[in-house]
């Protein structure tokens, strides 16, 4: 039997606070507050060795149900196809022509946000429709 009682998912990125946010909008996430004794993120960051200012950020479902999110600073750039991606799953139990219409309208509403529209993947029989994005440093996700 598994210890684990919790996990987060890790983004290697360039900017962690602003890939964060990003996440945030479109997951309805929320920045949690800095640890005890600072007042802000901004000075808790101050209190570190400045090599580490902006190093890394999170943020995390308000409900306390779904994973927490951690972005961390990484010196390389993306170079190929994600390994892994998460699925924003905004059409599910809808089919044909309305899922899609509820997929164009999230596509617009994150495209606001500076995410990347790159394809529409209709529904081939065996899967339905989806809808292919990038945030904003060119991570793949999809809309479901």
């Amino acid at each position: 039997m598994s210890s684990v009682k919790e996990f987060q998912i890790t983004f290697d990125c360039a900017d962690p606070e602003r890939v964060a946010r990003f996440w945030c909008e479109v997951l309805g996430y929320v920045v949690p507050p800095p640890p005890e004794g600072f007042d802000s993120w901004a000075d808790y960051d101050r209190s570190l060795p400045p090599e580490q200012w902006g190093a890394s950020f999170a943020c995390q479902d308000p409900s306390g149900v779904r994973p927490r999110l951690y972005f961390q600073r990484v010196p390389e750039g993306k170079v190929a196809k994600n390994r892994l991606h998460l699925d924003v799953r905004v059409g599910t139990g809808l089919v044909g022509e309305e899922r899609v219409a509820a997929l164009e309208a999230e596509c617009e509403r994150l495209v606001a946000l500076g995410a990347v529209r790159v394809r529409l993947l209709r529904a081939d029989g065996v899967n339905e429709s989806c809808l292919v994005m990038q945030d904003v440093e060119g991570n793949e996700f999809c809309l479901d």
